[in-house]
Parts: structure tokens; C-alpha cells; sequence
């Protein structure tokens, strides 16, 4: 018998006798029906093989759908969409934890440099992302990669689900060295409104989505797929998300939390990467499935995004902090949520005229850079190099 507790150990006291196996495995049928039985089973087994051999045939890769595919789950190459195995190679090229990271000088920095209306900024912002984080790694896991037909969409997925654990980990990893309390951080957006707006509005999202009953053949759940998809790649991983370090990229710029920055930078860097696949991936839905997606849902769920993104600003910056105000942030949402309109290829820009205020926030997520001043160490990816978001 196999020791759970020891599975390697013998056990002496479990010998099986091996001359009853022999004299077991040497007899022979000593009845005739005994024998005709096995010749019936074998032209049976025979008979069954020849019926599946005929029912089997290759894999076509042009026959292979994002969606509501019935081609085999299971067989990864040809490739239908070489693209999607590329942007797993790359993620994988680009391996890093935040223990990477000398936080020292940030926990001088919290404790003895930055203003209370600073530490005001940085505690909501860990506050919103590390929840932020368990959101996204919920839509991709439960609600999005179940649905994906064709497998090369679903091994870059799978990698999007460990990237925003490790996201949950490095916010934690702050939480932990500076010293902040855990369950007064993880629970504000529970009794914060401002934060739980935001929190409240892609959680909608999330359950309208993770249903076991849902049937993607039919049109009006299909539509609501595809904007809950939609929302999660060009909103809150393509605005919020990419929006939502600047606060502290603004710190870093004056030489402070420089730690905690630089891992921004890192999950910044992933977050360009899932939201320009999540908006491939809506995309190429829309094509394969022919879908009318309904604009004025789209022009709705903009605007119940900046309202709330509007709220959350004004309250994390209720006091401007030196080189960054609430004007500046929600000025930069306005301009990134147009670009990501342009990448969907909506027609209209939701945020007509809206100006870049924050021209040095793109050059956070391309790495490709030597070390500075106000790094702890050089911020780079092995292979990572600028990023075109078109």
C-alpha cells in the first residue's frame, strides 16, 4: 500500500506474492465460451476503431473562430492567429517579480519625506489597483478564456491570468514594506464611494458575463460579451489601468517612491499588453460574428467611465500635489480614452479635442532606456522595446 505521508518510504509490511501474479497471467482459457468471448471482443474493439477512423479527420486552421468554433480546443498549430501566439512569446520574454526591487528608500520616503496629501495619493492608488488587479484576473480566467475556441487565444490568456496575480502580489509586496495596514488599505473600496464606483462598475461588467448558462450563439448574449470584453481591454486596463500610475510615476519624477514606481512600470508595461489584446481580440469577434455593436451603449459606458474616473480624481487629489492635479489626470483620461476609441476603430471619438497632458506618461511603459538618476536599477525588459499601441 502507497504511505500518503510518505510516499517515497517501502512499506515491508504490504509484500505481494509474485508466483500468484505469474501462475495468474500464465493460465489460459480452459472453457471454449471463455474463448469465443475473446475473439468477440477483439473483432468488437476492431469494429469500433474502424468506425472512429472514419469519423477522424485533419484540422483545417481556417476553420478555427474566436468564438463558437467547433474545430478541436486541443490542437495548438497551424496557427489561424499567429498574433496571438506572438504576444505570448513576448510576455514571456519579459519575466519579472517585485523582489526585483529595493524598496528601502521608499519606506524613508513614506515615513519622513512625502506630505500628508501625498500619502494620501499613494495609499488610494494601492488601495484601487491591488482590487483593480483580483478583477482583471477574475474577467480573464472565469469569464473570457472558457469562451475562446481556438487555443493559441487561450495560452496568452493563461499567461494574462499569472501577470495579474503577480500585479496582486507586487501591490501587496508595497503594502507589506512600507508598513501600512492591510485591512484598512484592502477595504476602502469597500467604504470609500469614490473608489468603489470604479470597483462597482467593472464588477457589473464581470457578472453579467460569468454565467455558466450563457450561449454565445445567441445575438443579444453575444453583444454583451463583446462590450463586457471591450470594456475590460480599452476602459479599465486601456484607460484606468494605464492612467492610474501617473500619480505615483508624478512622485518618482521628483525622486520619491521611486521603488514603487518602477514596478508600476513593469505591470504598466504588461497592462499595454493585455489591453492591446483584449482590443485585437474584441476586433476579430466583431468581424468573424459580423456584429453591429450598438453606439450609443458604447457613448454610455464612456461617460459612466469618466464620471466615475472623475469622482476617484477628485478625491485622491482633493489637494493637487506638487506637479500633478486632478485637471492634468483627467485631462490625460480624456485624450487616452480618444486613442483607444481609434484603436477599436470607433468611428467617433468620445472625448472630442481632448489634449495630451502628460507627455512623458507613454515613456513609462517602454522600457527600453538606461538607468537614471531616480532609479534603484535599470527598468528594462530583455527584450522589451517601444511600444506602438496602433
Amino acid at each position: 500500500m502507497l504511505d500518503w505521508d510518505n510516499p517515497l518510504e517501502n512499506n515491508t509490511n504490504d509484500k505481494v506474492d509474485i508466483s500468484l501474479i505469474d501462475q495468474t497471467l500464465s493460465k489460459e482459457p480452459t472453457k471454449n465460451t471463455d474463448k469465443k468471448l475473446l475473439n468477440n471482443n477483439k473483432q468488437s474493439t476492431a469494429e469500433q476503431l474502424n468506425t472512429v477512423s472514419d469519423k477522424l479527420t485533419p484540422i483545417n486552421p481556417d476553420d478555427k473562430r474566436v468564438i463558437n468554433g467547433q474545430t478541436d480546443i486541443n490542437q495548438l498549430a497551424p496557427f489561424k492567429y499567429p498574433w496571438a501566439w506572438n504576444f505570448f512569446l513576448n510576455a514571456n520574454k519579459n519575466h519579472w517579480t517585485p523582489l526585483d526591487i529595493n524598496m528601502a528608500q521608499d519606506v524613508t520616503d513614506y515615513r519622513h519625506k512625502l506630505t500628508l496629501e501625498e500619502k494620501h495619493v499613494y495609499e488610494n492608488v494601492l488601495s484601487y489597483l491591488t482590487t483593480s488587479d483580483i478583477l482583471a484576473m477574475r474577467n480573464i480566467g472565469l469569464a473570457v478564456m472558457e469562451k475562446m475556441t481556438a487555443p493559441e487565444l487561450q495560452i496568452y490568456q493563461a499567461r494574462q491570468v499569472y501577470e495579474e496575480s503577480l500585479h496582486t502580489w507586487t501591490y501587496q509586496h508595497c503594502i507589506e514594506t512600507i508598513g501600512l495596514n492591510q485591512s484598512e488599505i484592502y477595504n476602502r473600496y469597500r467604504v470609500v464611494p469614490e473608489i468603489h464606483q470604479k470597483i462597482s462598475m467593472a464588477n457589473r461588467r464581470l457578472n453579467s458575463v460569468l454565467r455558466s448558462d450563457i450561449d454565445l450563439n445567441d445575438p443579444d448574449e453575444l453583444h454583451n460579451f463583446v462590450i463586457s470584453y471591450l470594456f475590460f481591454a480599452a476602459i479599465f486596463e486601456g484607460c484606468w489601468f494605464y492612467n492610474g500610475f501617473s500619480p505615483v510615476f508624478a512622485l518618482q519624477r521628483r525622486g520619491l517612491m521611486k521603488g514603487t514606481a518602477e514596478q508600476f512600470q513593469y505591470i504598466m508595461r504588461d497592462e499595454v499588453m493585455h489591453a492591446a489584446f483584449g482590443i485585437r481580440v474584441v476586433k476579430q469577434i466583431i468581424q468573424e460574428e459580423n456584429l453591429k455593436i450598438n453606439k450609443r451603449e458604447i457613448r454610455d459606458m464612456w461617460d459612466e467611465a469618466y464620471e466615475a474616473e472623475k469622482a476617484y480624481t477628485n478625491y485622491i487629489l482633493r489637494d493637487p500635489i506638487l506637479g500633478y492635479s486632478a485637471e492634468t489626470h483627467l485631462g490625460q483620461f480624456q485624450y487616452i480614452a480618444n486613442r483607444r476609441a481609434t484603436q477599436l476603430g470607433l468611428d467617433d471619438e468620445p472625448f472630442p479635442g481632448a489634449e495630451l497632458t502628460l507627455p512623458w506618461l507613454d515613456e513609462q511603459a517602454n522600457l527600453r532606456k538606461e538607468k537614471n538618476f531616480f532609479e534603484t536599477r535599470v527598468t528594462e525588459y530583455q527584450t522589451g522595446g517601444a511600444l506602438n499601441w496602433d
